[in-house]
């Protein structure tokens, strides 16, 4: 016969297991990974046929259909985002409208207008080259301000894409394109998959 655990032990794991079953119910875990990969896939797509990969410099008389074509691309990534998240929260029984749902949407959404208003402003100033700066560092910081309420790799998502917004501040004329593309085409999939396959889809 074997000793019986001491009951400090057994008193350790309980307080684990209720640790992580009040970190999972505290937390959004709808974040959508294979709803990533497809956004990530468009972004890839979008930064072809804006002609933003390979070609340099960047901006010239292409910049109106750049621009027009990954604000096409953000309607399209935001579409496909939110029908992913809805589908991924209904089918494991998330709430959306309260609770971490709604703490999630409310911390990401504030960075993600602030890019849409900067986005403006540049456009208007014409000032197109600090957009792939602007998107990804507002980006970012939303999806790190979000993951505060969500699971631990989102935070890690979105340092990643402010690191690649800081690098296009500082980075060579033609550069920010290919770090456009890497961010929201190549960390998307990246981050998609591992969501997919270690947090169900």
């Amino acid at each position: 016969m074997t000793a019986p655990r001491p009951l400090r032990d057994r008193a350790l794991d309980n307080l684990q297991f209720i640790r992580s079953t009040m970190e999972r119910a505290g937390s959004f875990t709808a974040v959508p990974g294979w709803g990533m990969v497809v956004l990530g896939v468009t972004a890839l797509v979008a930064s072809w046929y804006a002609g933003s990969v390979p070609v340099a410099p960047v901006y010239g008389a292409s910049q109106s259909r750049w621009l027009w074509v990954w604000m096409f691309e953000a309607l399209l990534g935001a579409g496909i985002g939110v029908a992913a998240l809805l589908y991924k929260a209904l089918r494991a029984g998330d709430a959306i409208v309260n609770g971490p749902g709604r703490r999630f949407g409310l911390s990401v959404l504030p960075p993600f207008i602030v890019g849409a208003l900067l986005t403006y402003v540049l456009w208007q100033a014409k000032q197109l080259q600090l957009l792939p700066a602007v998107w990804l560092l507002c980006y970012g910081a939303g999806v790190v301000t979000g993951g505060a309420f969500s699971m631990r790799v989102v935070p890690v998502i979105g340092i990643c894409f402010m690191i690649l917004g800081t690098a296009a501040l500082f980075a060579p004329a033609g550069w920010e394109a290919w770090l456009l593309a890497s961010g929201f085409g190549g960390l998307h999939i990246l981050f998609g998959l591992i969501i997919a396959r270690r947090y169900g889809g």
